[in-house]
Parts: structure tokens; sequence; C-alpha cells
């Protein structure tokens, strides 16, 4: 039985993520599926729009084997350390492939982008971009550009070349292979019957999402959602009471945090904070993921302490998972814990910012599908 490995937020499941899994199921019929999840907030510094546990029983209804949280420590993060966080899991559980969507859907093609980030000119390029004020992940393309290659620096291409470069560091024996992608993941606008998580976020409270999402992500969208600018309130606070103390958490560099300073007061939401704090240099996702770093009190010290997966966390699986959990955990060289541990009070304080009312079951839960 063959273990493919995918990384994914699920902010939220959509028919996209099913043609993803099936997708899957054709070309590996008799197999497991071990998913990597952020959890409660995302990548792009996000609240994730569906809880943790509801996005696992989602999964887990999808054929879904095995869900595994991607700690918060790496899941707010630049896509490379992020793709390094869950690889790096994937590669503990001993998956054989890794298998992600592609606008290129050319797997040697995003090989090749990798082997030139080797290239001594071009990090030099890059360098040179980054010190003119470009931010990363603009400062990349136009440097790919030099060895004529074409890359949008909103490309889902972006994310698997960090998966490819993740892969390689860790000298792992996953096979990455690719699946085309039938949409822009950036774009805001609904689009037939597969469309992006961006575009459902963006359009929730404005039409209806239903024939975009399967019924038990809509059900669940009914019942509640989460949003970051929910917690501006809180965030202001938190910036207000430590505002000579800002530096001290993660990624606040390069006197961002004179900026941030500068613009709080004046402030009355996430968003407009957010548009006063952002320069070239910046990000959109970036500044997110500055603001949501001081939010739950991620530190430079926190990340410099916690630079290496060190411990599997289940949320749950199905009887098949259940079985490779079984096998894999006599092979495995890190803790897998499918119960609460002491080394998981971080997340724990995550979800405490996050909706107090789910304490109790970020102590106790673990989702079994049978």
């Amino acid at each position: 039985m063959k273990s493919i490995g995918i990384i994914c937020e699920y902010n939220p499941f959509h028919n996209g993520h099913m043609y993803h899994i099936n997708k899957i199921k054709e070309m590996f019929p008799d197999s497991v599926i071990i998913l990597v999840m952020s959890g409660n907030f995302t990548q792009r510094g996000d609240a994730s729009i569906i809880n943790k546990w509801n996005k696992t029983k989602i999964a887990l209804n999808h054929n879904i084997d095995l869900v595994i949280e991607l700690p918060f420590i790496f899941t707010n993060q630049s896509a490379d350390t992020f793709a390094f966080g869950a690889c790096s899991i994937l590669n503990y559980l001993k998956v054989d492939y890794l298998v992600f969507g592609s606008e290129s859907d050319n797997i040697d093609y995003i090989k090749d982008i990798v082997n030139i980030e080797d290239d001594k000119k071009y990090q030099e390029k890059v360098k040179e971009l980054l010190d003119n004020g470009i931010n990363y992940p603009t400062a990349l393309c136009k440097a790919l550009k030099d060895f004529n290659i074409n890359l949008s620096d909103s490309s889902n291409d972006l994310l698997g070349i960090s998966y490819v470069k993740a892969l390689k560091k860790l000298n792992s024996k996953i096979t990455p292979i690719t699946i085309k992608r039938t949409n822009n993941y950036n774009d805001k606008t609904l689009t037939k019957y597969i469309t992006s998580a961006t575009s459902i976020r963006e359009n929730i409270n404005k039409r209806s999402i239903k024939k975009y999402v399967p019924k038990d992500t809509y059900k669940c969208l009914k019942e509640k959602k989460y949003f970051i600018e929910d917690y501006y309130p809180l965030l202001k606070y938190k910036i207000m009471s430590e505002i000579n103390d800002l530096n001290k958490y993660n990624d606040v560099n390069e006197g961002i945090e004179n900026r941030i300073k500068k613009v709080i007061y004046e402030s009355n939401s996430y968003n407009e904070l957010i548009m006063n704090i952002k320069s070239k240099r910046y990000t959109y996702s970036k500044i997110k993921r500055i603001l949501l770093n001081i939010l739950v009190g991620f530190t430079k010290e926190d990340k410099e302490k916690n630079k290496e997966i060190n411990y599997i966390r289940v949320l749950g699986f199905n009887k098949n998972g259940k079985n490779y959990l079984g096998k894999i955990k006599k092979e495995c060289t890190i803790p897998i814990y499918t119960n609460f541990n002491k080394e998981l009070e971080y997340e724990l304080k995550v979800t405490s910012i996050y909706d107090e009312s789910l304490i109790k079951e970020e102590i106790k839960n673990i989702i079994i599908c049978d």
C-alpha cells in the first residue's frame, strides 16, 4: 500500500480539495492519504474560518485517512519554513509521495528552479533586489527572469518550489508529484464549480457559496465562522500595552515596529492597520503574519528554540489511518501524540486566543472516523 502525503489548510475545504483527493485516488487506488494541516490559524496570518476540529472531521469525511497538525510555530511563517515543517512531518511518517497542485503541472520545471536557486548569481540578484526594498516573493520571481523563467509572485508553483526545496534539504526519499491546478488560488472572484478558498472567504458574507463547497463544509460555515478582523481589539490592546517592546516578536525587523507605533492609534480596524503599515518591502501576508505573531505572543526566542519538528500531533484518523499509524510508530524517531501532552501547550495558548470555548476539546480531542 502506497502512502500519499498532502499539505493543505482547508480554509475552507471546497470542491477543488475534493478534486485533489479524487485525483490521488485515481492515481493510487490502494493507498493511505496523510494530511498535514494548519490548525486554527493559517500561513497567511489569517484565522482559519472553520476551527481545526471541524476541519479534521470534514477531511476524514472526504477520504483523508490520517490528519496531522502542523504546529503554529511552522504555520505562521514564510512559505519555505511552512513547507519545511510540513515536509519534515511527512518525512518522519515515511510517506512515498507528496502530491500538490500546480499551475505548470511540471515537476521537472519546478526541480530546475530549485536547482537555479543554488546558483551564486541568482542568490546575488535576490540579495540586490531585497536590499532595494523589494519583498521576497517578488525578488525571487524577478531574479528568475535572468534565467529565462517567467513566474508570477502569486503563483501556486511558488509553494511547490518550497516543497521541493524542503525535500531536498531533508535529503528525503519522498517523490513529489503535481496535479494540474484548475484555478488561481489568489483569485477573489467566484468561478464555476471549482473556485479558490480566497474567493469563498471574500464572498461568504456577500452571496451564497453553497455550490462551491461540500455539504459538511457549508453546514460548519452556517454555524460559526472566524475572521482575523474580529481579533483587532485584542491586537490593538496588545500593541499599545507593549508599544516599546514590539521588536521581540518574530519577523518584527528592519524598523517595522516604528511604522506600527506610528499608525496604531489612528487605525480603527485590522485591514486599516495593515494598509497603514504596508510598503513595497512587505507583502500583505507578511504584515498579517507579523501582527499574528504579536497577537499570540510568538517571539524571536520562541522561533530560535523551535527550528525543527520534534513531535507529531494526530488530530484524527479512520481505520486505514489507524493501521498505518500503528505500523509507523515503531519506526518513527520522534514522539507521536494522540493525546494531549505538555509539548502541545503552545497550541493550547493559541487556541485560547482563537476561541476559549475550544480549550476543553484541545486537551481531550482526537477525531476517530469509522
